[in-house]
């Protein structure tokens, strides 16, 4: 069986956690394709260039201790407006969201341009407050020293570059379902895409 789930949005609106929690429950591969863009930029910011670190990307990049970093995340949002980083790095998450058995990828043109056949689509969304709440916690639970302010501010424009990039801008598939987790909980929001999965998934 082939069927894919498709998940968009900007940072901390939640989408990686709700892509994680539907692969469990469906029994489903599940890509975090921003974790390719982090692993390129962790290898630029050590010296690469962007295009030989997407090129020559591997399995063991992934696993890069400092990929959640504030600069490793912003260095990944400016690759990945880098054409020649992103048709490197196409093929291979094209690969998994078509892998038999069923895939749910989350990112930001997963629905657009990487999965645009995906069974189901979602753009998963919040206010840029809650996300920048939701980033800072992550940031002061792994001992990053930095301020609300500053998170909001360096998520804004990390938002603008994703959004105005010429190449795979962010934005919601034409016939995504688009999901507001500034009030939901996890598992709120996890209620509410499995029971919109069901309603399309072959039984």
């Amino acid at each position: 069986m082939h069927f894919t789930i498709a998940i968009d949005g900007p940072a901390a609106s939640g989408k990686g956690t709700l892509a994680k929690a539907l692969a469990k429950h469906f029994g489903f591969e599940h890509l975090d394709t921003g974790l390719l863009y982090r692993a390129v930029a962790a290898r630029v910011l050590a010296g690469d260039t962007p295009e030989h670190a997407a090129q020559t990307l591997d399995t063991h990049h992934l696993t890069h201790k400092g990929m959640r970093t504030p600069e490793v995340g912003a260095e990944a949002s400016r690759v990945a407006a880098i054409p020649a980083v992103r048709a490197a790095l196409v093929d291979y998450q094209r690969k998994v969201a078509r892998r038999k058995g069923g895939a749910v990828l989350d990112g930001r043109d997963i629905g657009t341009v990487i999965a645009p056949e995906a069974e189901v689509k979602f753009f998963i969304t919040a206010s840029d407050t809650s996300r920048a709440q939701r980033r800072l916690a992550e940031f002061t639970a792994k001992g990053i020293d930095t301020d609300l302010e500053t998170v909001l501010r360096d998520m804004q424009d990390r938002d603008a570059r994703d959004s105005d990039r010429a190449a795979a801008p962010l934005r919601p598939a034409d016939d995504a379902i688009t999901i507001d987790t500034s009030d939901l909980t996890a598992e709120e929001v996890l209620a509410i895409a499995i029971e919109l999965v069901d309603e399309v998934l072959p039984k």
